[in-house]
């Protein structure tokens, strides 16, 4: 079975039938729909896939249907439009309005079938370019030899081959995202979607839309939980989630399901959740902040992740594999780490672990121009990198991260900026920045400023 959602809408009883066997042949979980209503309601039910949509039917057109779901809130998958009347000016707005592609009727199976497949290569690929744009650093598989990082990676193999939801901790920068996709990647979902949100970025009244999906009127907007379906939903920094959409993630723990925000209907989903957490969630639920129960449902497959110091043999090798893809990837002139840096980086405490490490090799290639690296470059990269930690002037950000990482390593900046001109105040920092004060302290811990070196 493909686990992949085909929704069929004909008015012609036959060629629904048809095509619903063919592809139900195929492997292809399949919806039909008559007429322009029942596909919107199916759509609302389900989110599909793929939807192969015929242009002339009695309610509304498919044209005018097409157009309608482009323009509330975009299509959520390919559309193949199928006619046994389409002309030149037809085929063109469809394709105008995001169609895939044209099929004509009487319609060929075999080339019914390999549109299909190239659709959904299409979506693949055009998901796995927004992954890469979205990683400045994709790691294939955890990077290390040393016995710590073996272990975990054998961990993690045999976590993916069970379907329960997992709880990955550890530091900041530690490579827990990288530990969530390679474990998606070794699951049999790896062909489904894999999406990540982080819960810092759920801010304000549409946080739970973008979780859940929103609906209104006959606009649909599919949330992560669907996007997700039938694959894995990686959700960052779970312990900063207010206690209510934790309630509501526990229900689809518990049901498989859940309702959009304004909908009136269940949603069902098939996915798998993996959670990250840089904070102790038993000292969080000691203290309120998290549910317990949801706690005890994820941490039925915990998996913690060390801090880089923990496995400082891995060093020299993750060294050499940012350089080789800056190298590779970002054009960067090659430089290498002479044996004297690099055994002072194997004793450096990596405040930062992977992820400052991986900004300080860019940092290298980028300013440096002789072909080694010596150790007072070395030095001097660990110096400001510490001056920067303490509350100094911060370095310049690096251009080519993720949206997510430059919007949080700008945060962080700006936040101890606007933090040290408050003389240490919260209530001082809340009206400068114009944040609510609860919300303003849940930024600050997901950021790691402590605010209590200050006064208030």
């Amino acid at each position: 079975m493909t686990g992949l959602h085909i929704l069929v809408v004909d008015d012609e009883p036959d060629i629904r039938t048809l095509v619903r066997d063919i592809l139900e042949d195929e492997g292809y979980a399949v919806t039909t729909a008559e007429d322009g209503e029942s596909a919107r309601k199916a759509r609302r039910a389900r989110r599909p896939d793929l939807i192969l949509l015929d242009i002339w039917m009695e309610d509304v057109d498919g044209i005018s249907l097409l157009r309608e779901w482009s323009e509330n809130g975009g299509l959520p998958c390919p559309v193949i439009m199928m006619s046994g009347h389409g002309t030149v000016e037809t085929a063109v707005e469809a394709t105008r309005l995001g169609a895939y592609d044209f099929i004509e009727k009487p319609i060929s199976l075999a080339k019914l079938l390999l549109t299909v497949e190239r659709a959904f290569e299409s979506a693949r690929l055009q998901r796995e370019n927004t992954d890469l744009r979205d990683q400045a650093l994709p790691v294939v598989e955890p990077v290390g030899k040393s016995a710590i990082m073996g272990n975990l990676r054998g961990q993690a193999r045999k976590i993916a081959q069970s379907n329960s939801w997992v709880l990955i901790s550890g530091e900041a920068g530690a490579g827990k995202g990288t530990f969530a996709r390679y474990i998606h990647d070794q699951s049999p979902r790896a062909d489904g979607p894999y999406v990540e949100i982080a819960v810092g970025s759920m801010t304000g009244e549409n946080s739970a839309a973008e979780l859940f999906g929103h609906e209104e009127g006959e606009s649909v907007i599919y949330g992560r939980l669907e996007q997700a379906n039938g694959g894995t939903l990686c959700i960052g920094d779970i312990a900063d989630m207010d206690l209510q959409t934790q309630a509501r993630l526990l229900s689809v723990f518990q049901t498989h399901s859940f309702r959009r925000v304004g909908g009136s209907a269940d949603v069902q989903v098939d996915l798998r959740i993996i959670a990250t957490t840089y904070r102790n969630l038993e000292e969080e639920v000691a203290a309120g902040r998290f549910r317990e129960d949801l706690f005890y449902h994820m941490n039925v497959v915990p998996l913690q992740i060390p801090a880089l110091r923990e496995h400082a043999d891995d060093v020299h090798e993750l060294l050499n594999y940012y350089i080789d893809y800056l190298v590779r990837h970002e054009r960067l002139s090659y430089r290498h780490f002479s044996v004297a840096a690099q055994n002072r980086l194997r004793s450096y405490e990596w405040p930062g672990n992977i992820r400052e490490l991986r900004n300080l090799v860019q940092r290298m290639l980028i300013l440096g121009n002789s072909e080694e690296i010596e150790l007072q470059e070395v030095e001097l990269a660990i110096s400001s990198q510490q001056v920067s930690a303490a509350g100094g002037d911060t370095p310049p950000m690096p251009y080519d991260m993720p949206l997510r990482e430059a919007r949080e390593q700008f945060e962080h900046n700006y936040l101890v900026h606007q933090l040290r001109e408050a003389g240490g105040s919260v209530g001082k920092l809340a009206k400068r920045v114009g944040m609510e004060r609860t919300h303003l302290y849940r930024k600050l811990r997901a950021l790691g400023i402590d605010h209590k070196k200050g006064s208030d």
